[in-house]
């Protein structure tokens, strides 16, 4: 399937607001891509498809989940919010066929990031955070960031996350801590050299 049949199937699945969202996170991608060198075919790719369940409701997420193999931690069965990244990720291999699993791991891990991420993980992860449509307080440093250095503005999107989710007293995805713990630590060691 080409680029326009997966964003026509997207844009079927969620209102407007969402769309315009998905378009522009897959435009930003593609900048942060050719920026830092990535795949943009790739990242397109992923930016699209990253919220494609977002508005699927939670039975039909599960089955999505189930259908893919997947098995969920008992965090994750408790936190609905993560879902979506879970079940966007089966969403593609299971009904679009999509078998990348650089694009597939990306769509999964662009809420909550992880260690280990890949190229491709930091660009979607990035560009979620640094969208056009994106307007919460801290986004235009998110944006400086983001053109500075792309594993600065990953530690800095954890960072925001982090901090959002503990003052809400919410519980934080392990690979949310292991991933700041790793990007952390990196730039620990670059600092020393």
């Amino acid at each position: 399937m080409g680029y326009k049949l997966y964003e026509d199937i997207i844009s079927q699945r969620m209102k407007a607001a969402r769309f315009r969202h998905s378009k522009n996170v897959a435009k930003e991608a593609v900048r942060l891509a050719k920026k830092y060198g990535a795949d943009p075919a790739k990242a397109e790719l992923a930016g699209i498809l990253h919220d494609a369940t977002k508005e699927t409701g939670e039975e039909e997420q599960m089955s999505l989940i189930a259908r893919a193999g997947i098995e969920l931690s008992q965090m994750e069965r408790e936190s609905p919010k993560l879902w979506h990244a879970i079940s966007g990720s089966a969403f593609v291999q299971v009904v679009l066929g999509i078998d990348d699993r650089e694009v597939i791991d990306a769509i999964r891990y662009h809420t909550t990031g992880r260690a280990g991420m890949t190229l491709l993980d930091k660009v979607i992860f990035v560009a979620d955070f640094t969208s056009a449509d994106r307007d919460y307080e801290g986004v235009d440093k998110m944006r400086k960031v983001a053109d500075r250095s792309l594993e600065d503005a990953v530690l800095e999107g954890m960072s925001f996350t982090i901090a959002e989710l503990a003052g809400r007293k919410v519980t934080i995805a392990p690979d949310t801590f292991a991933g700041y713990n790793e990007m952390a630590e990196l730039r620990s060691k670059a600092k020393n050299k």
